[in-house]
């Protein structure tokens, strides 16, 4: 067969038959219909700018829905999920509610059916604020402010705040006793600094208002700075003067514990008949931040410390101190160190004692301080001690607060 180019014959070698040149076939870049004899070209559809901008503009939207899912998830796992020291969001995170589960099991709250009603708390700290949501429907008997003379509650420092919810909050984080009358002097300042004198002052408006127990976590607070100690009233004389006349004073040990310790608990908390309060962890170990108390005596440094003796060794007890479930003055919820929580545990504890026992309470006259003494050996008798503990131990107290064992403790002596 010879080959003819450029749309020429092609001929036949075996027969002699010519061909007729084959037709060029349209460009395949341009469509094309058969209309029966001939193909027709069509220019490409005006269509398909119109088409790619709503290609782009879906895009953009699917982009845009991508970007707000990721926002929101990181938004409900920083608000919701996250455990660590700062949990927050409209509710707190399962470290804060597991840290509730342990501790309340711990102490034996669960297993005490008492709610503090009918007792009179008044804490003395940096305010609070009532309106988170855990407070919702708290009524304070009576506020004094010692700092600002405002008239109505608040925290500028919100470690008050804190306190006051482990005593009283009644939402996701359950209080100790919620149901006391609560009375609360704030006595620190935004930065958490105070004067003794203040604290005194303090201290004396609650005795004054009816208080059955003043809650003293000013020792044990996190980030609270020092006393300023003047020539004026100390709070340990406060402190000693509330508990001659049978008000119950709680006080935190401190959290110079381990190798900053400076020797001894914390004043007010020093004082003979103050409830000294340590801090224990979530497995019921001593926690290495809690103060330790000396109770052999001493001469230096300075103050002097005559020897101590049974119930009345530093500290007396120890209580929930580490990882803490606490409600912010921000309407949040965080974890917090310390034995200004222990000591609000202990507040509660004496509390739902009192409601079950209204005949330990003060009643107003001097020299009543025998109740005091009384429950003091009660706490001795029925707290735990760490496994081969015998006697007090300078760091554990008795041992960790047990409130079904207190009470226990005190219906046997009727």
């Amino acid at each position: 067969m010879e080959d003819q180019t450029n749309g020429e014959s092609v001929q036949n070698e075996h027969n002699g038959v010519v061909m007729p040149p084959l037709q060029p076939l349209p460009p395949i870049s341009q469509p094309s219909v058969w209309d029966g004899q001939k193909a027709i070209l069509h220019p490409p559809q005006t269509h398909q700018p119109q088409l790619d901008e709503d290609i782009q503009t879906a895009k953009k939207l699917v982009s845009f829905s991508i970007t707000l899912i990721m926002i929101v998830s990181l938004a409900y796992a920083g608000f919701v999920l996250f455990d660590g020291d700062a949990l927050t969001g409209y509710r707190p995170g399962d470290a804060a509610l597991d840290s509730q589960r342990v501790y309340s099991d711990l102490i034996q709250a669960d297993q005490v059916n008492l709610n503090g009603a009918g007792v009179t708390v008044c804490i003395v700290d940096s305010g609070l604020n009532p309106d988170h949501q855990d407070l919702d429907g708290l009524k304070v008997t009576k506020w004094k402010d010692f700092v600002g003379g405002a008239n109505n509650p608040y925290d500028d420092h919100g470690h008050g705040t804190s306190m006051a919810g482990i005593l009283v909050a009644d939402g996701w984080m359950k209080g100790v006793a919620p149901k006391v009358n609560l009375l609360v002097a704030k006595a620190l300042a935004e930065n958490g600094s105070g004067d003794d004198t203040v604290v005194a002052d303090a201290i004396d408006w609650c005795a004054e208002n009816g208080a059955h127990i003043i809650s003293l976590s000013l020792g044990g607070a996190p980030g609270i700075l020092p006393f300023n100690f003047g020539n004026g009233r100390s709070s340990a004389q406060a402190a000693e003067d509330a508990v001659e006349s049978g008000i119950f004073v709680i006080a935190a040990a401190g959290n110079d514990g381990g190798s900053d310790d400076d020797g001894d608990v914390a004043t007010p908390c020093s004082e003979t008949a103050v409830i000294c309060v340590g801090g224990a962890t979530q497995s019921g170990t001593h926690w290495e931040g809690s103060s330790v108390g000396d109770n052999n005596g001493r001469i230096w440094p300075l103050p002097i410390i005559t020897p101590r003796s049974d119930p009345h060794k530093k500290p007396e007890i120890v209580a929930p101190a580490k990882s803490v479930a606490v409600i912010n003055k921000e309407g949040t919820w965080s974890l917090s160190d310390g034995t200004s929580a222990a000591t609000v545990y202990v507040t509660g504890a004496i509390a739902m004692l009192l409601q079950n026992n209204p005949e330990l309470a003060a009643n107003g006259t001097q020299d009543d301080i025998a109740n005091i003494n009384q429950v003091k050996e009660w706490i001795q008798q029925s707290s735990m001690p760490r496994p081969s503990q015998t006697g007090h131990d300078d760091n554990y107290g008795y041992g960790l607060l047990q409130i079904k064992a207190l009470i226990d403790a005190a219906n046997a002596e009727e």
